[in-house]
């Protein structure tokens, strides 16, 4: 079975990685498992923020308010999805003894936020009414 599909499984019952390599130190588990808490408020403020952008700013154009809301939610999805994928990738290499796993997820990330955030300046700055 691919990599994928294991740790897709894992997601779903991940009383099963206990079945590979050895239990690391106790702290770092628990500072895995922080992290993933920390990604999981983060995708709960991007989805926040794209609720806000869409009851809170009708005066926007709708093309430029569903647009905005759209980005900033479906990177509360990603990032939600991210952080359960990175909790099992994380955990399954500390208890192999591998080295933790790299991502380019937090550049993507904070790409698509600074580019909803200079949007959001250009609508503060000339304004963006809905006609």
């Amino acid at each position: 079975m691919n990599e994928f599909v294991q740790g897709l499984r894992l997601w779903f019952a991940p009383e099963r990685i206990r079945e590979e390599g050895d239990t690391p130190d106790y702290r770092f588990s628990l500072a895995n498992e922080r992290t993933f808490l920390a990604w999981i408020r983060t995708a709960l403020a991007l989805i926040g923020g794209g609720f806000a952008v869409d009851q809170f700013l009708p005066e926007l154009a709708w093309g430029v308010r569903a647009g905005l809301a759209l980005a900033l939610l479906a990177a509360g999805v990603l990032c939600a999805l991210r952080a359960v994928n990175h909790w099992v990738r994380c955990e399954r290499a500390m208890r192999r003894g591998e080295d933790l796993p790299v991502s380019r997820f937090p550049t993507l990330l904070a790409l698509a936020v600074a580019v909803v955030a200079v949007a959001m300046v250009v609508v503060v700055l000339f304004g963006w009414e809905g006609r």
